[in-house]
């Protein structure tokens, strides 16, 4: 039999296929709900993402070339997008300290705008999670935390800043600690998207 997790009657018994389906028809949600806020605000999804991105986190890390780790895309394809968001007037660059070539992406108040406008873009998604027992979401919040961890080791996923890559992270025996805040962490503690994450070298 092929063994391909598109193949119906081999996936129909193999739970590992059922899971990777499962987390492709998610994904397909996600990119729906994007495309639909897209279309009524006149901006690419990317366009919308490097917004979010650029809202939330902090300057060092709006870059080109880091947003384009961040989002699996070429350097190209980054600058493009961010060429037109400095022509609708939603970005500014500034030039950074470390780089005369390089220059970190600020949002002005039109950004910050359409950033209020679409950011909630994924809420459907959430607003269904209350529906299922906090045991078994923090049982599905440390599944995904391992797998992108896991991701990010294999080379799949080039950019995570989850506790489990990040050098103040330490592994307890019964639970994790962060020698950052110097606090034990619960599961459902551990952080997907970690403002002070430093990669473990």
């Amino acid at each position: 039999m092929n063994k391909s997790i598109f193949n119906i009657p081999f996936q129909q018994g193999d739970t590992q296929s059922k899971i990777v389906i499962g987390l492709e028809r998610i994904s397909e949600t996600f990119r729906v709900l994007l495309w639909e806020h897209a279309k009524i605000i006149g901006l690419s999804p990317i366009q919308i993402q490097i917004l979010i991105f650029v809202a939330y986190h902090k300057e060092h890390l709006c870059t080109v070339s880091y947003l384009a780790k961040e989002f699996n895309v070429t350097k190209p394809t980054i600058s493009d997008a961010v060429k037109a968001l400095d022509k609708k007037e939603m970005i500014r660059k500034t030039k950074t300290s470390t780089d005369s070539r390089s220059y970190s992406i600020i949002l002005t108040d039109q950004g910050q705008k359409a950033v209020s406008d679409t950011e909630n873009f994924a809420d459907p998604i959430k607003q269904l999670l209350t529906n299922i027992e906090k045991k078994d979401q923090e049982v599905l919040l440390k599944i995904i935390n391992t797998l992108i961890f896991k991701l990010n080791r294999s080379g799949i996923l080039s950019i995570q800043r989850t506790c489990y890559a990040c050098k103040f992270y330490e592994k307890t025996k019964n639970d994790h600690y962060c020698n950052f805040i110097q606090t034990s962490l619960k599961d459902s503690e551990i952080r997907l998207d970690c403002p002070e994450f430093e990669e473990k070298v």
